[in-house]
């Protein structure tokens, strides 16, 4: 399943409220950055153990460190 699937499962699994609040999101954001890098995270870790919420992130994000290194994230919404 590639990553523009997994968010359209993610959201229509939502309760309804919630799931057109989150799509309507989605899609403002998509048209308004439409070269982003789509994430999906689902909050499971390399043993299927649910360890965090489920993130759709947009595009990368750099934190730069005061001794010059960086690492770079998601950006998450």
């Amino acid at each position: 399943m590639n990553v523009k699937e997994q968010i359209k499962e993610y959201i229509t699994s939502q309760p309804e409220a919630k799931r057109a609040d989150m799509q309507e999101l989605h899609q403002l954001i998509v048209r308004a950055l439409p070269k982003c890098k789509l994430w999906f995270l689902d909050g499971k870790n390399s043993e299927g153990k649910v360890v965090a919420n489920p993130n759709i992130g947009y595009g990368f994000y750099t934190i730069k460190y005061a001794d010059g290194s960086n690492q770079s994230f998601i950006k998450l919404v």
